[in-house]
């Protein structure tokens, strides 16, 4: 089999020595090595997690297939203290937001849909942006790398999990979505990615200009826009347009060193 043709599932059913024998074969491939192979837990029980290192970086073997990306809003029952926190901070900060927290989410949030898509091997860490933005896809090129698409990025950030965050559905109290701390944004994520991690340093670019994932530069945070809405930049389907906006405008030829890109290696 292709090494490109790994679906998640088939990745799921595998023991950990042939997991590990295929993670070793698509590291070869790619000019790479594995590091190691290891279970990592997931919202839908244990899940292999492979590193693999190439030219100095790490990289995290991403199975594809046909999965489900994206978040559905309509069948979202926010937490108790979701619920309060946008009603006592978001709408009594005199923001404008709509007064169902629904219609907040259907605005960053893209809707659920079925992608097809190719195993790859994206790299663990995101790079800060060496380039202005027109520019990093040629850059990656040159590298033998490129960026991931929206529906990559989202696939690779959720791992299948169709809950708000990667690590589950509400946010953790007492620690906040940047500086440091403790947290489950914090930890790797089912595939071994660090990734979604604060709001201020992981916003990151994709191969669409309008779709800017991973944080939102601190703009919720600096507004005081209130809890829930400073942990919405860290969901996993969350694209606020605003601030693909923000990078790819005026703004972002001066900013542009506060966004990332993670580099994505094809497999054969």
């Amino acid at each position: 089999m292709p090494h490109a043709d790994l679906t998640l599932a088939r990745w799921r059913a595998l023991d950990a020595a042939s997991a590990e024998r295929f993670a070793r074969e698509a590291a070869r491939g790619a000019g790479g090595r594995l590091l190691r192979l290891d279970p990592a837990p997931h919202t839908e029980g244990a899940l292999h997690r492979a590193l693999i290192e190439r030219d100095g970086e790490r990289y995290a073997l991403v199975p594809g297939g046909e999965v489900t990306v994206g978040f559905d809003v309509d069948g979202w029952q926010p937490l108790p203290e979701q619920l309060a926190s946008y009603r006592e901070e978001s709408l009594a900060g005199g923001f404008g937001f709509e007064d169902d927290p629904r219609a907040h989410l259907a605005r960053i949030m893209t809707p659920r849909r079925t992608v097809a898509l190719p195993a790859v091997l994206m790299a663990v860490e995101p790079r800060k942006l060496p380039e202005l933005p027109a520019l990093v896809s040629a850059f990656f090129a040159g590298q033998g790398l490129r960026l991931p698409g929206p529906d990559e990025w989202e696939h690779a950030c959720g791992a299948g999990a169709g809950t708000l965050f990667r690590w589950g559905g509400g946010f953790p109290s007492g620690v906040s979505p940047y500086g440091g701390g403790t947290g489950p944004h914090l930890l790797p994520n089912a595939f071994g990615l660090h990734i979604a991690f604060d709001v201020y340093e992981s916003a990151e670019m994709t191969s669409d200009p309008g779709s800017v994932y991973g944080g939102d530069g601190g703009e919720a945070a600096c507004g005081g826009y209130g809890t829930l809405l400073e942990w919405l930049p860290l969901a996993t389907a969350n694209r606020n347009p605003h601030t693909a906006d923000f990078l790819h405008g005026p703004e972002g030829e001066d900013m542009f060193a506060d966004f990332t890109a993670r580099p994505v290696i094809d497999l054969d």
